[in-house]
Parts: C-alpha cells; sequence; structure tokens
C-alpha cells in the first residue's frame, strides 16, 4: 500500500495576489538545496485517520501554529517516490520568523555512531505563485495551479 500524507498550503493574499507558505525541510540533507526542495507542511497519517485532520495536526506540528477555519480540498498528487499527498488549501497569515518546529532524530555524520537532532522544518517563508513554483518540491506544483482554479472561481 502506498504511504500518505496530508498538508495545507495556507495563502494570503497580498494587493490583490496570492502568496503561499511554504516550510523548507530540516537536517542535513536539505542543508543546501533550494530550488525544488520547499514544500506545505504536511505529514504521513495512518489509513483510520481523516486526511484533513493529519493536515491540521502536520501544519501544527511543523509550525507551532494552529490554524482555524475552513480548509478547501486542493486533491491528491503522487509524488516520485510513489507516496500520496493530499492537500488543502487555507486562508490565514502568520509570521515565519515565529515558527516552532518539532525535531527529528538520527545518526549524524552517517556511521560514526553518534545521534544529532534536527528540526523537521528549517524555516518557513511567504512566496508569490510564480516563486513558488520554482521553490516547491516538483511533485506538489500542482497544488499551486489547483489554488489558483479556486481563487478564480471565488
Amino acid at each position: 500500500m502506498a504511504r500518505r500524507s496530508a498538508g495545507l498550503l495556507l495563502y494570503r493574499l497580498s494587493g490583490g495576489e496570492p502568496e503561499v507558505l511554504l516550510v523548507h525541510p530540516g537536517g542535513p540533507f536539505w542543508a543546501r538545496k533550494d530550488e525544488g526542495a520547499w514544500s506545505i507542511p504536511k505529514g504521513e497519517y495512518e489509513p483510520d485517520e481523516a486526511p484533513l485532520t493529519a493536515a491540521l495536526r502536520e501544519f501544527q506540528e511543523e509550525t507551532g501554529v494552529a490554524l482555524r477555519g475552513a480548509p478547501r480540498p486542493l486533491g491528491d498528487a503522487v509524488q516520485p517516490s510513489s507516496k500520496i499527498v493530499t492537500a488543502f488549501a487555507l486562508e490565514g497569515d502568520l509570521d515565519p520568523a515565529t515558527i516552532s518546529s518539532s525535531v527529528f532524530e538520527m545518526e549524524w555524520p552517517p556511521r560514526s555512531g553518534r545521534r544529532a537532532t534536527f528540526p523537521e522544518i528549517d524555516r518557513a517563508g511567504w512566496f508569490g505563485v510564480a516563486e513558488a513554483g520554482i521553490k516547491i518540491l516538483p511533485g506538489q506544483a500542482v497544488f499551486l495551479d489547483r489554488l489558483l482554479a479556486h481563487l478564480r472561481q471565488a
């Protein structure tokens, strides 16, 4: 069975133009990567959990911010890893400087026997949709298109 993940694409309108909040993964693998490395805040969930519940939980775990509101479904996207990501859009605002991410532990450097702790995300930022299209993981870019379609309908 394919692994499943759910996340939230937070957006705001700035001068009538949408901006989206993306997060950069923490840890040594991602430290020097920028274009094509950013993501929506997301995480895996179990089959008995609702994707929206997981998306809200993961957003809070990765940013330290609990969101309220009625998120709009953006559908699924299959990632190159075959993981299925379900996304939701929600209008809101937050200061990226105030995020507080949960952490993970891994052996670092590899085969050293030492364990190190890293934040799940090391930074967040607001991006216009065009710039976000360059920054976001390629498998998640479809969510930007779906957000724009939703905003045009609204």
